[in-house]
């Protein structure tokens, strides 16, 4: 099972490009059973979602 420092580094490489079969399986897996990762998951959402907001930067 994929331990939570695992788990974070994927979500980051996630931003930057798909990742393989294998790791969105496990990934997802992770984030079914964590919180504390759904949560960061989210964090990165926001903070991408946000970054590319013009309005943010105005």
């Amino acid at each position: 099972m994929m331990n939570c420092r695992q788990a974070s580094i994927l979500l980051s490489s996630l931003q930057d490009g798909p990742l393989t079969l294998s790791q969105r399986y496990r990934l997802r897996l992770h984030l079914v059973l964590c919180r504390d990762c759904r949560n960061f998951n989210h964090q990165l959402h926001f903070m991408r979602k946000a970054a590319r907001s013009p309005s943010h930067w105005e």
